[in-house]
């Protein structure tokens, strides 16, 4: 198990921050990524089963350095999900129960006074893991939700004046559920715009409801699940996938489908800047994941709906009228022209 924070040596650009020139993967680093990621994703199948196409979200928004917001009804496997991926990649887990009395302290840590030493020890919370599940964080109040923002953004958090930097991999898998809302605070705009993307579990289907009743009759599969890989192998992955070669035509398909969002009749509040980049970030993951060193249309538009729906806000009108975030996102991607390929586009194919 990985309790230090382990160091990445990845460059963060943020917004309007230097990129670093990034090399083409070597000719075995994408066969490697493609091998280990399919054991991680078959690992994670052995314990969710019947939702295909969740694990390979969900390791992209991990191969992105993204963080998962995952939102559905209580008992269709959430937390079972991000164990399942923790365990696969021998990554220490954080799990947090938001409640409305959990102080941000209760997250990121606190210094305690030491009579004997008159000195001050830190002691680090559950933000200090490689993979942190948030139970229910609609449950916590804003001031306790927005502890998180430093750590999800930044990849730090500072207690009493003292950044601490936070171990890597660092993923967030927080939950909601959308049923019982009494009592909650939803999250603020800023925040979702902090998670790479939303995605829903859902209920398995009858033949693999039975499926999942034969695996677990006697034990759990979680408690047998070995790892298949580590996190500082994940983390070479992560600069593998960053390293991909995006056209300039993608990125301007890219751009032009995020910008729709903000013209659309039926949004008050469209996607941001932020949500460019972890869309491109996120594309060039699931491209890492198919074996290719460059990024398609068909990768953006296969993640445009988990990316950014939950990002716009509709107008009143648009909710009384029965559109939903996502079916707005599907109707911009038939809409929006994918752009012919330049010949400069092709210097990566």
């Amino acid at each position: 198990m990985h309790t230090e924070p382990v160091s990445s040596g990845l460059a963060d650009p943020h917004f309007g921050g230097a990129a670093a020139p990034q090399a083409a993967p070597g000719p075995g680093a994408l066969d490697e990524l493609v091998e280990t990621m399919a054991r991680v994703r078959t690992a994670v199948e052995s314990v969710v089963t019947g939702r295909p196409g969740l694990a390979d979200i969900t390791l992209a928004v991990l191969l992105a350095e993204g963080h998962l917001l995952v939102e559905d009804v209580p008992g269709v496997g959430k937390t079972t999900l991000a164990k399942a991926i923790a365990r696969s990649i021998d990554c220490h887990v954080g799990r947090i129960q938001f409640t409305p009395d959990l102080l941000p302290s209760d997250l990121t840590g606190v210094n305690i006074f030491r009579t004997g030493s008159h000195e001050f020890e830190f002691r680090p919370g559950p933000v200090f893991s490689n993979i942190v599940i948030g139970d229910e964080i609609n449950r916590a109040s804003p001031k306790t939700q927005s502890a998180l923002l430093e750590c999800m953004e930044e990849g730090q958090t500072t207690v009493d004046g003292t950044t601490h930097q936070l171990p890597k991999p660092f993923l967030v898998v927080a939950t909601q559920n959308p049923v019982e809302m009494e009592g909650t605070y939803p999250l603020p705009e800023a925040q979702r715009d902090r998670f790479m993307a939303r995605i829903t579990v859902g209920y398995p289907n009858a033949a693999d409801e039975i499926l999942m009743l034969d695996r677990q009759e006697a034990s759990t599969p979680l408690s047998h699940l070995q790892p298949v890989t580590d996190g500082r192998t994940l983390l070479r992955f992560a600069q593998v996938a960053r390293s991909l070669y995006a056209s300039p035509s993608v990125k301007r398909y890219v751009v032009a489908l995020v910008g729709a969002t903000r013209e659309h009749p039926g949004l008050r509040l469209g996607a941001s800047p932020r949500a460019s980049l972890q869309l491109l970030r996120a594309a060039k993951a699931i491209a890492a994941m198919a074996g290719r060193s460059h990024v398609l249309p068909d990768d953006i538009q296969r993640l445009a709906r988990p990316v950014l729906s939950h990002r716009l806000i509709l107008t009143t009108e648009a909710r009384l009228s029965g559109v939903t975030p996502e079916s707005l996102v599907d109707e911009l991607v038939q809409r929006t022209p994918v752009p012919a390929l330049e010949p400069a586009d092709r210097r990566g194919f």
